[in-house]
């Protein structure tokens, strides 16, 4: 298992060819590489050229900090065709960037919506039936985030669709803070997923459903909107125990293809003390319930 710091926190304080850098100085030996400005933006085309790719590999090389996973943003679930064919021609750069990266694994979401459930699926097992061949020939292993507010939020959902596309370089991310989103039961899903759970997000939230749904009020009510939070471990509801040693049931530490990412947004102002903490913490649970 690989253990990594999203760098999301410091894109106001860095350049991009300074995560690396940072990323070391905080402890950690590789980064997540998410969206970007610069490199690759949400729901659009790559802005990086072969140029700042070879860059961004030989600043992580100088620095001696492994990139753990590519996590591009795409709709290529879009309900709209139009937006999902652009989806679709974004994501073959993406794949390029990735292996001209050196780096074999791509996390991302489901990208629908979820008032158009139906109608995403279909886009898609669309965009499956072009792009998996090429993730298949390239040798990069997609792992899946069922996203809040998107066309799939229930964790055995994502399983199966997962499962339905019948291909071992597709599996799940387990994202923490998305847990009361999830449904069921937090080790339930991950004994679902199996081997196929190859990437989970560390970070914290409060259960939105306690105190009777009233936790958190928007006006009107009944709106269809979705709160959670990324915060750092213990500063929410997550049941970190059932949660790390629901991984080590799985047998996921001891999987050379997994990888274990703090993701804590919340907190910028703290973003150095909090990474510390995170790898700390992380390091700790691990120890504990590793086999």
């Amino acid at each position: 298992m690989k253990i990594a710091l999203d760098p999301t926190p410091f894109h106001h304080y860095y350049e991009l060819l300074e995560f690396p850098r940072a990323v070391a100085e905080l402890g950690f030996e590789n980064l997540q590489l998410t969206p970007h400005r610069d490199f690759i933006p949400f729901y659009n085309h790559p802005r990086a050229d072969d140029d700042l790719v070879a860059k961004f590999r030989k600043a992580c090389e100088h620095a001696n900090v492994g990139i753990a996973s590519v996590l591009p943003v795409l709709r290529w679930s879009g309900p709209d065709e139009d937006a999902r064919e652009a989806a679709v021609r974004n994501w073959k750069r993406v794949i390029q960037i990735t292996v001209d990266l050196g780096v074999n694994v791509i996390n991302t979401e489901f990208s629908g919506r979820p008032e158009r459930a139906e109608e995403s699926e279909r886009a898609f097992f669309r965009s499956m039936e072009e792009l998996m061949p090429i993730f298949e020939r390239e040798g990069i292993d997609v792992r899946i985030d069922p996203h809040p507010d998107d066309f799939v939020e229930d964790g055995f959902e994502a399983v199966r669709i997962i499962r339905g596309v019948n291909s071992p370089n597709l599996g799940m991310v387990f994202v923490a803070c998305h847990t009361f989103h999830m449904g069921g039961n937090m080790i339930d899903i991950m004994r679902a997923a199996g081997d196929r759970l190859r990437l989970v997000h560390v970070a914290d939230t409060m259960n939105h459903h306690r105190s009777h749904g009233l936790r958190y009020i928007t006006n009107p009510p009944g709106n269809p909107v979705r709160v959670h939070q990324h915060l750092k471990i213990g500063d929410g509801d997550v049941d970190w125990d059932e949660f790390f040693s629901g991984l080590a049931e799985i047998g996921f530490y001891d999987r050379p293809d997994t990888v274990m990412v703090s993701s804590v947004f919340a907190e910028d102002e703290n973003a150095h003390d909090v990474s510390r903490y995170q790898l700390a913490t992380m390091t700790d649970y691990v120890a504990k319930y590793q086999n």
